[in-house]
């Protein structure tokens, strides 16, 4: 099982002024909910552990997790409210976010609300998003995170969101707590512009930032680049190794979730490939990765063709991969 560690919550969509009201549609999202429905389509088995509200968009969460095969066994349930995402539209099909959050399940959740112990079955866990950088809900992942370390593999999607976290030096500090126990790392080129001061198209300052997070201990980066594919840095006693995988042109509907597929993406083929351990990672060679990152983009592609954070099926990447 690829055990998926964060937030759930309500993304609202807004749209047009009519001068009365605004159209608007609620549709459950967060980044990590995303990768767990999209692991758990890919055909992976995929849980989530993250805080859910008993409130009636909790409850919608929960049943939008389970019915697409993720186990909950690991999502305590609590009383206080779900974060809303207000999800605003550009004309060129990106998006910005504001989120209203303060006191939700998603944030409030501790250790204490943790498991003290995983079932076997959790070969990695995932971590990301605003829910690493707000407390207490960071500080308990954090420790899980430093528990698990050396014993299964922990992959970290970043997923800077500025306006939830305003202080970038906090931010910072505790992605290096994250960045320090990683086996892989995904982030995107706004992530490392907006996070770590690395300016669009600067491939040497990219390339130096992985190799800090290679000799940091990360077995495996990828920075993604939206329509212009991704770059991944592969470590090893020879050196590092540098593999470019293109985009996928397609008609955008819009890219949320596009990420999130990604992540899920090359997780998912890592585990089909039996790659998806520790002493595995450790002999991994670029043809792999290469094959990873083609699913992944693959699958991402798909789901930039729909509106909103939709992943697609296994059996739709393999068909889109020929």
């Amino acid at each position: 099982m690829i055990l998926v560690c964060g937030e759930a919550l309500i993304d609202l969509f807004v749209g047009a002024d009519d001068g009365t009201a605004l159209d608007a549609r609620a549709v459950p999202g967060g980044s990590p909910f995303n990768v767990a429905i999209a692991l758990a389509r890919l055909g992976r088995s995929a849980g989530f552990c993250g805080g859910l509200s008993t409130d009636r968009f909790g409850d919608v969460l929960a049943s939008r997790l389970a019915r697409d095969g993720v186990d909950l066994a690991l999502a305590p349930r609590l009383t206080a409210s779900t974060t809303i995402g207000v999800v605003a539209r550009r004309p060129n099909g990106d998006v910005s976010y504001a989120f209203h959050g303060h006191g939700a399940a998603d944030r409030v959740i501790t250790s204490a609300d943790l498991p003290a112990a995983l079932p076997e079955a959790v070969r990695a866990l995932t971590f990301g998003s605003f829910s690493t950088a707000v407390d207490p809900a960071g500080a308990a992942y954090l420790a899980l995170a430093r528990r698990e370390a050396g014993r299964r593999v922990i992959s970290l999607d970043p997923n800077l969101r500025a306006m939830v976290t305003p202080d970038l030096a906090a931010w910072r500090e505790r992605m290096g707590d994250f960045l320090a126990l990683a086996d892989i790392v995904k982030a995107s080129a706004e992530d490392v512009a907006d996070g770590f001061g690395v300016a669009h198209g600067d491939r040497a300052g990219e390339a130096r930032l992985a190799e800090s997070w290679l000799a940091g201990g990360a077995r495996l980066v990828v920075v993604t680049h939206g329509p212009d594919g991704a770059r991944a840095y592969l470590g090893g006693s020879g050196g590092t190794v540098v593999v470019e995988a293109p985009g996928r042109a397609v008609s955008v509907a819009d890219t949320v979730g596009a990420g999130d597929t990604l992540h899920a993406g090359l997780l998912a083929r890592l585990d089909e490939r039996g790659l998806l351990d520790r002493d595995a990672l450790a002999r991994l060679d670029a043809g792999a990765v290469s094959d990873a990152l083609a699913y992944a983009i693959a699958a991402a592609s798909i789901t930039c063709e729909r509106a909103g954070a939709n992943p697609p099926r296994a059996e739709e990447v393999e068909a889109r991969l020929g």
